[in-house]
Parts: structure tokens; sequence; C-alpha cells
């Protein structure tokens, strides 16, 4: 409307200037041609400078618009339940039974419990030592199906947020908001590779105990063979009473 306006008024004007008297005595309006002509030719370029400026400022305008889109943030965030998940899965790891995943410990452990059958121990310090390993292997087991049982519990959540980031980058109005989207998804499969690690390295803990106490289970039996075959501190026969 201001540019008609605009108009309007420079032809309005070219034309007064046109049948403007050309003296102040005589009162005969007198039309010149070429000046007619060379108003209506100042006008249509006026006319043209605006819509070229209006033009200019419509693609101005779409381009902050267009800014704006791209600097927009995703208005959807997985973070907090992607670090839900790591943190259940990592708190079933530190509730490691008896040996946790620790050098020290471990280091200790074989040092110790798993240590090759000395043969200076008692008998029963021998069977004390099997038990002891024996419910290791058990409780390893048994920390190796929880870690599987929760990192199965976030099968759910990791379905519920993939479904959600698709959504959300394909409906993203800006470069931000896809970036954002593709972030988030590439964090859901590194959560993902971190349940499958702790998986992988619960149950390679469980198939390591089992895998030494079977082998101290086989030194310790040919430790007591031993005993019990050695002449003089070997098998005694002795006396016993059976039925009272």
């Amino acid at each position: 409307m201001t540019a008609i306006r605009h108009l309007a008024t420079v032809i309005l004007f070219a034309l007064a200037v046109s049948f403007m008297p050309t003296s102040s005595s005589a009162q005969v309006f007198v039309f010149d041609p070429n000046n007619y002509a060379q108003n209506v030719l100042t006008a249509a370029r006026a006319l043209q400078q605006i819509n070229n400026q209006i033009t200019s400022l419509q693609n101005q305008t779409q381009m902050l618009i267009n800014q704006a889109k791209n600097l927009a943030s995703l208005p959807y965030s997985s973070l907090q339940q992607l670090q839900t998940s790591i943190q259940r899965t990592q708190q079933l790891l530190n509730q490691a039974q008896r040996i946790a995943y620790d050098v020290q410990q471990i280091d200790h452990a074989f040092s110790t419990t798993y240590a090759p059958a000395p043969s200076g121990v008692s008998n029963q310090a021998l069977i004390s030592s099997a038990q002891s390993r024996w419910q290791t292997s058990v409780a390893a087991l048994q920390d190796a199906l929880r870690v599987q049982a929760g990192v199965v519990g976030n099968l759910d959540t990791n379905r519920i947020q993939t479904s959600a980031l698709l959504t959300s980058s394909q409906s993203a109005t800006g470069a931000l908001q896809a970036t954002q989207a593709g972030n988030q998804l590439i964090a859901l499969q590194a959560q993902q590779l971190a349940d499958l690690t702790a998986t992988v390295a619960a149950q390679g803990r469980a198939q390591s105990l089992e895998a030494a106490q079977r082998t101290l289970a086989q030194d310790q039996g040919r430790e007591q063979l031993r005993r019990f075959l050695s002449p003089g501190s070997g098998y005694q026969p002795t006396t016993v009473q059976m039925f009272h």
C-alpha cells in the first residue's frame, strides 16, 4: 500500500508539472508530450526501485526466518533417560559379589583363594578354600544374570527413545535440530553398546571364575591324592565302631 501511494504521488506530481502554465500572464495550459513521457518514465523507475526494495526486504526477512529455524534447538531430549539406563547398568556392575571388577581385588584373590594348593595347609583349609571358590562362582553367575536382566529391562526404554528421536529428526525445522537429533541417536547407540559391553564383561567374569574353580579343584584333588598315598602321613587304618 505504501508503494502504491508513493507511485500515485509521483504520477500526480508529474501530471501537475506537465499541465503547469507556461506563463503567469497567460491562462492557457500547454501539454508537453516529451515532458509527460519523461515524468511517466521517472515514475516507472521509482516504482521499480520500490519493488526492488520490497523484494530485498522480503528476501532478508526470509533469510532471518531460515537462520532462526537453523538456530532453533530440538524441543525433545533423551539425555536423562539414557543417563538413567547407563547408571542402572553401572549399579549392577558395582554390586558384583565377593570379587568385584577391581584389579587389586582380583590379584589378591588369585594369590590367596585361587592360589595352587600348598602342601603345608590342613585338609580342612583346602576344603574351606574349595567351598569359597564354589560360592564365588555361583555369585558370579548370579551377577551375570542380574546384569543381563537389567540390559533386557533397558530395551523398552531404548525402543521408546529411538521412536521419539526418529520422529523429532523427521520433523526437524532446521539444521541444528537435525544435528541434535542425530547426536542423540548416536548417544543412544553408545548406551546400547555400553549395555552390550557390560553383559559381555559379566558373562566373561562368570566363565573365568568357573574355569579358575575347575582348575584349582583339579590341583587340589592332586594334592589331596598325594597326601592320601604318601607313606607315613597318608591313610592309616584304624578300628572304628559302626553299630552300638
